[in-house]
């Protein structure tokens, strides 16, 4: 199956409610998408949001990087060789991993639409339905309490919350919907770089202290401090968790050597794709290191790849963070994986399953 063409659309989905962070504030989620078309018709799909305060890409990057590096190393290229194709893929380019994801996401579609199997059986089997947890967005605490009690009303018991705007709100703010969702659902913090290494420890110790049990605290400090984060580790029972501390394999060994944290959170828009997400989670095999597989504010076409290889891989991931369809007004990909709420099936069509995709527009 030889590489005919590959074309470029872009997907926007407006979001239910603005997604707010210590970062940044969305109300859109919008993807450059990858169309790889074949001799054989078969088309392959992926997908790249433009993260450019996390990953340092934005849209235009993205089209470039595909249009000038990776359409001339694919046309003609065999869908068979895909070993050979993701490892030139990463080594064509330095960072760009959104577009290197974007890119290879397509090829592993293909690769298992090939053999007419889904594509988590291809990377090695595994179950076939995934329990997401959920985003509540930074802001007022009555706010956020009331998004914490509707998204358990709608059935999620794992709830993703986003602090590291003001020290002093956090606390109040993770102890007012403890208090309100105890016994219904776990807490997971997501300080998104917002805290310094004491600042952390304070505020981890004090919900501690309180009795507040937390499942793990997400990336507390900047990405950079490893340090910081292996400060914070040594001084807290509650489990930390690195994000964008760790895009590649290498980085994930020097978090390992530093006992830096507890929980590595794999993110194909991070890691480049499928390739190196692999790669990582059998890294954190051989040490007995839980994964968490998450994603970003992206459509629902990467999210449908990163859940076929955390079911692939659920030895060893063994935490979901894939919400984002559950955030969005709609999901405009239709085939492939379904999501209601907090259940995330992947059902038995070939590759990601992929039919159409709504609205979409193409350059």
């Amino acid at each position: 199956m030889k590489i005919t063409d590959i074309r470029l659309g872009m997907l926007k989905v407006p979001l239910i409610t603005p997604f707010k962070t210590a970062m940044r504030t969305v109300e859109h989620v919008e993807d450059v998408v990858v169309q790889i078309e074949t001799d054989t018709g078969l088309v392959g799909y992926g997908n790249a949001p433009a993260t450019a305060v996390i990953t340092g890409d934005t849209h235009g990057s993205v089209i470039e990087a595909i249009n000038t590096i990776y359409r001339p190393l694919l046309l003609g290229r065999n869908i068979e060789e895909l070993n050979r194709l993701t490892g030139e893929i990463q080594a064509a380019l330095v960072k760009n991993t959104s577009a290197k994801a974007a890119v290879e996401i397509a090829l592993y579609d293909l690769f298992a639409q090939s053999y007419k199997t889904p594509l988590y059986k291809i990377l090695g089997g595994g179950e076939s339905s995934l329990t997401t947890d959920i985003t509540i967005s930074v802001d007022y605490i009555d706010k956020m309490v009331a998004d914490a009690q509707t998204a358990v009303a709608r059935g999620f018991e794992i709830l993703k919350i986003k602090v590291g705007k003001d020290i002093r709100l956090d606390i109040e703010r993770i102890k007012a919907i403890y208090a309100a969702v105890e016994g219904r659902a776990l807490l997971r913090l997501d300080a998104n770089q917002g805290w310094t290494a004491k600042q952390a420890v304070h505020a981890i110790k004090s919900l501690e202290d309180a009795g507040v049990l937390l499942e793990l605290v997400e990336q507390p400090v900047k990405a950079h401090d490893l340090e910081g984060m292996r400060y914070i580790t040594e001084r807290v029972h509650t489990p930390i968790m690195a994000d964008e501390s760790t895009f590649g394999p290498i980085e994930v060994i020097e978090l390992i050597k530093h006992r830096a944290a507890d929980i590595i959170n794999i993110k194909l828009m991070k890691t480049g794709g499928l390739s190196n997400a692999i790669k990582i989670a059998d890294i954190a095999s051989v040490y007995d290191i839980q994964c968490m597989m998450g994603c970003m504010l992206e459509t629902s076409i990467g999210v449908s790849a990163a859940a076929h290889v955390a079911a692939a891989k659920s030895g060893i991931v063994r935490k979901v963070d894939l919400d984002v369809p559950s955030l969005c007004q709609y999901d405009p990909v239709i085939g492939g994986v379904s999501y209601k709420d907090a259940d995330i099936i992947l059902n038995e069509t070939p590759g990601l399953g992929i039919e159409t995709i709504e609205g979409l527009q193409m350059l």
